[in-house]
């Protein structure tokens, strides 16, 4: 995920601002972290580069 990106994406339940707290990066691109919203606390995971965006309850459904 590019970091650029962070002006476009927000939290899909509220539409609030997301933080982005990076674990690892490359040159350009941000490969593992975490988007935080700034108002309902809901946590999204980076993984391999791609943030997962899907609500929480949609997201553990995906991985069962």
């Amino acid at each position: 995920m590019k970091e650029s990106l962070m002006d476009v994406v927000c939290c899909p339940l509220d539409k609030a601002d997301l933080e982005l707290d990076v674990d690892d990066r490359d040159e350009e691109e941000i490969l593992a972290g975490t988007l935080t919203c700034t108002e309902c606390g809901e946590t999204y995971p980076i993984e391999d580069g791609i943030p997962n965006l899907l609500p929480p309850d949609m997201r553990e459904e995906a991985t069962a």
